[in-house]
């Protein structure tokens, strides 16, 4: 059984990528935890409702779309960060610095706590929403230390190394599940994934890029850059079902590829320099800034040696709050680049060392070699005031400079995009470059600032400059024309007054809240020094977790509140769901028919003696005297509500204790905060480097924001109207698959079923008709049996694969006579057997049988039923289909009609490997055809038949028609490459 369903991005304008996938078993797959530029909390919630039931998560890509909201979830929802998280390094360490700079640059992005979950908090809130209209309070952000130990816990994975990935403590078992990286061509890092459960092979392809670029190879359908191949490789062909992304179905490639892409990209950068302009390019800060950056600073690198180019004179900055942190990562992860930056690598190394001498430490900056990302003209900006500083630089006369800015981010909603943009609007000399097409927003969605932008050039109401540069190539460049764009700013105010009182008491019912529901089941938080649950005896035991890291912690439990007030929580039985048998009295039965998940289990964990290196802890408490009892742990049990903390020191304070009653010195609680941070985090210092330019003096108010979003906040909203006359252009470097690829790789791959995600409406629609008449072609049949889904958001798609599969029972006898041959990684065997049904004894085990017929019989005194008949009606009898040996009479009979049969898969690739190595001629002739030694040829056919075709020439291993000649020796290798069964 494999269903699919989109919980974002699916015919949607949103670029956010949301995909959950559930098999056989209950095993639930969650691939991207994506967002967008909105931060709407909104857009979770149905993933806030599936995480209880997730087994793994699967991250793609570095960027907005595929993991925005991973920081969020894991702060806000509990559980979410015991859900075992796998992704490759690249996306790990890139997706930490995104992250950091999403957060550190926006107050939206620590989203607002919606209005309905204040108002069953809070009585007084409706007060406030009747006078301020919109409170706008906002849940804590999670820190840049919190952001990297939620990174550190996810696993890193290498292209094409299968793995077998742990499950969640609530999820059933994985039953073999294999998951597979490979590489998508789209981020650095990027990944398509694999994904084989029992008989369903799924690939999960979404944002991928088959074509090469200076930085990344192509995605790995055909092998991956150098391949060459004319196939798509073996482990991502033929899937049970391919989840594909749709957008850029209907774009057409720019003609002349990547190299006239980028002449495009330069020569609109020097016609507006040239004229003292400035160039603002958006980009995101941790993806697709890596190509353009490269491209950048290896033109300058070139064109710093023409006394007449623009650029010799021009600036090259890239700005982002954590770039510097970025670009230190990229460094060290080269080997997943494109082989040309590695042998670029090469040769800048051999050449510093040939200048400098093998005793210099050498910086690569400073002479004539650098590095791929040692950048020499490319300057680093991480704080506001740099960029301030820079844009009011001119000559020597006063005249403007030339500049060109890498800035994030690219929706223009967030980041130094949107400040540099304000500040160069209002003179036509400078020009915006998007690199990405953006969609029109549906309906009465929010019109964001670089969607206006790309709605301008699609309209081309201002009219547009052409010009053709000495090169031949033609630039268009469209006018603003004085237009004006309303802009809207948030700021964090910090909370005060009935505010601030509404905040807390939100804060205390989510704490009470998730207290409540959590306390009885498998993931609760056992208090007692005794017990552990064994769900989360893998993670730290530490007791000392700091308040603010819980705060907001059960958002997602809010929408399960039925009527609260002010004093008590009152939950109904639904709310409690099972838990309802240990939290009420009197309750013994719960219908547990069409639940799913520990909603099926009874609410009781399984607890362990918990032990260090001296054995088994002791509870000081077993052992007071009479006279002490009156006195636990600080708590004058004849006074409750007197505390006593002389021996409550380091122990976390209670809910209801209040602040003032804790006997602590603020020197104290700052070192155990500081040794606790030491030691909670091994590698920390290096998640939130400093930028790799000087400090500027605004460091002061970078702190005083930090100070503000450590403390409860709320968010104003402010408008501006901007005036724009600066020019537009585009050039496409979003580095994603266009029409061809689509059309040329899917007929190539031959999935069973198409899923198509990711894109707009009207290009996922038309994409569907292209690869379901594409599809037909290929395997001839009918358009009727080719199955191609376009679900849209929250619809559930059954894409399970059509095999009959049956489990029978082996006899010990016929398992004595399998003869079992090894094919890849699997083992098999033929039989030929008879058919029967037996009967299969389901009897209880000896010691429980023992115990029901004791309690049978303590309870059945005086009744008329043995309680051994009652025990013996208990067994079960099941049907079972078993496989025997056949008669005497019946194996000869059928010995004689048995046939040899071949398992296996050969690859003409492989066989021309073989026969090269065998030394034959072996060279490919067309799609699917191999020559060896100009006189045998080998097709396979689309449905994986393999033809041996010789014309009967004698060669120089013998006559033609002999044993040696290659028309025998290419059948042995065949054979040789696959299991012949008998």
């Amino acid at each position: 059984m494999f269903t699919f369903t989109s919980l974002l991005g699916a015919q949607s304008e949103s670029s956010a990528s949301q995909s959950l996938l559930e098999l056989d078993g209950g095993v639930k797959v969650l691939i991207d935890v994506g967002w967008d530029e909105t931060f709407d909390v909104g857009k979770l919630k149905e993933l806030e409702k599936q995480v209880p039931t997730l087994s793994i998560i699967l991250l793609t890509h570095a960027t907005v779309a595929h993991l925005a909201a991973f920081a969020h979830c894991c702060k806000h929802f509990p559980l979410f960060s015991r859900i075992p998280v796998y992704a490759t390094l690249p996306v790990i360490s890139l997706g930490r610095t995104l992250l950091q700079d999403l957060y550190a640059s926006t107050p939206l992005s620590a989203t607002i706590i919606p209005a309905s979950a204040l108002s069953e908090a809070s009585y007084s809130y409706s007060q406030t929403v009747s006078s301020n209209k919109d409170a706008n309070i906002l849940l804590q952000p999670p820190s840049s230390e919190e952001i990297a130990s939620y990174f550190a816990l996810i696993h890193p994975l290498k292209y094409s190394q299968p793995h077998q990935p742990i499950p969640s403590p609530s999820s059933p078992p994985l039953n073999g599940l294999t998951i597979t990286a490979y590489n998508a061509g789209h981020t650095l890092g990027g990944t398509i994934w694999h994904i084989q459960h029992g008989l369903e092979s799924i690939v999960h392809a979404v944002d991928w890029n088959q074509a090469r670029e200076n930085v990344l190879a192509g995605a790995a359908w055909l092998g991956g850059a150098g391949a060459g191949g004319a196939e798509v490789i073996e482990q991502l062909r033929k899937p049970t079902a391919l989840i594909c992304s749709s957008r850029g179905g209907e774009r057409n490639a720019l003609p002349g590829g990547r190299a006239k892409r980028d002449e495009l990209l330069l020569e609109m950068i020097k016609s507006s320099v040239s004229q003292g302009g400035i160039v603002l390019i958006p980009t995101d800060s941790s993806a697709r800034v890596l190509e353009l950056a490269y491209l950048l600073e290896h033109a300058w690198r070139t064109e710093a040696k023409d006394d007449d180019s623009p650029l010799r004179s021009s600036r090259l900055y890239l700005a982002s709050k954590n770039i510097g942190a970025t670009m230190r990562y990229t460094r060290s992860m080269l080997e997943w680049m494109d082989d040309a930056i590695i042998r670029e690598f090469e040769a800048n190394a051999g050449l510093q060392q040939k200048e400098t001498g093998p005793q210099s430490s050498g910086n690569s900056k400073s002479g004539s070699s650098a590095g791929p990302f040692d950048f020499k003209h490319l300057r680093l900006l991480e704080r506001r005031g740099q960029i301030d500083r820079i844009l009011g630089q001119t000559d020597s006369l006063g005249r403007s400079v030339g500049k060109v800015i890498l800035a994030s981010d690219t929706s223009l909603e967030w980041g130094f995009s949107r400040n540099v943009l304000k500040s160069i609007a209002d003179d036509s000399r400078n020009l915006i470059i998007l690199t990405e097409r953006l969609g029109k927003p549906e309906g009465d969605a929010k019109t964001g600032l670089a969607r206006t932008l790309w709605s301008w050039w699609e309209e081309r109401q201002n009219g547009v400059l052409s010009e053709t540069t000495k090169s031949g190539v033609t630039i268009e460049r469209i006018n603003s024309g004085g237009r004006q764009v309303e802009l809207q700013h948030a700021k964090r105010v910090a909370l005060e007054g009935n505010e601030l009182n509404v905040y807390q008491q939100w804060l205390a019912t989510q704490r009470q809240l998730q207290n409540t529901l959590l306390s009885g089941g498998t993931t609760s938080l056992e208090s007692s020094a005794d017990v552990v649950d064994d769900a989360s005896s893998d993670s730290s035991s530490d007791s000392d977790d700091s308040e603010t890291e819980q705060q907001g912690k059960s958002l997602n439990i809010s929408a399960t509140m039925g009527q609260a007030n002010r004093k008590k929580i009152g939950l109904s039985d639904e709310d409690l769901g099972v838990n309802v048998l240990i939290r009420r009295k009197d309750v013994f039965d719960y219908d547990v028919r069409g639940k799913k998940g520990r909603e099926k289990m009874f609410p009781l964990s399984i607890r362990r003696k918990r032990n260090d290196d001296f054995g088994e802890l002791i509870r000081p408490e077993d052992f007071l005297r009479a006279e002490e009892r009156d006195e636990v742990d600080g708590q004058d049990m004849r006074q409750p509500n007197k505390h006593d903390t002389r021996d409550t020191f380091g122990k976390k304070r209670k809910w209801e204790e209040p602040q003032h009653d804790r006997q602590m010195t603020n020197g104290d609680h700052k070192r155990q905060q500081t040794s606790r941070n030491q030691r909670d985090s091994i590698d920390l210092a290096d998640m939130s480097p400093g930028p790799e330019d000087d400090a500027s003096e605004d460091e002061g108010a970078d702190a005083v924001d930090a100070v503000a979003e450590s403390s409860p906040s709320k968010a104003i909203f402010s408008t501006e109207a901007l005036t724009l006359n600066v020019r537009i252009g585009f050039v496409d470097f979003a580095g994603l698959h266009d029409k061809r690829s689509l059309q040329m790789l899917i007929p190539l791959i031959q999935p069973r079923k198409l899923i198509l995600v990711g894109g707009m409406k009207d290009e996922t629609l038309a994409l569907a008709v292209d690869c379901r008449k594409l599809l037909v072609a290929q395997l001839g049949s009918s358009e009727s049996t080719i199955d191609v889904y376009t679900p849209e958001v929250g619809a559930v798609v059954d894409a399970s694969v059509d095999t009959n599969a049956w489990a029978v029972r082996l006899t010990s006898a016929l398992v004595k006579q399998l003869t079992w041959q090894k094919v890849k990684d699997l083992r098999i065997a033929t039989l030929t057997a008879r058919l029967e049904s037996s009967v299969v004894d389901s009897e209880p085990d000896t010691e429980e049988s023992n115990k029901k017929q004791k309690l049978l019989k303590a309870e059945g005194e005086g009744d008329e039923t043995p309680s051994s008949e009652l025990v013996r009606s208990s067994t079960a009898h099941i049907e079972v289909p078993t496989l025997d040996i056949l008669p005497s009479n019946m194996a000869s009979a059928t010995r004689s009609v048995a046939q040899p049969l071949q398992v296996g898969d050969l690859r003409l690739a492989d066989l021309r490997k073989i026969m090269l190595a065998s030394s034959h001629t072996a060279e490919f002739k067309g799609e699917g055809t191999l020559l060896i030694d100009g006189s045998v040829i080998v097709r396979k056919t689309g449905t994986g038949r393999i033809e041996v075709e010789s014309i009967g020439l004698a060669t120089s291993m013998g006559p033609g028609i002999g044993h040696g000649s290659t028309f025998y020796a290419v059948k042995n290798m065949i054979y040789q490459g696959l299991a012949v069964v008998k």
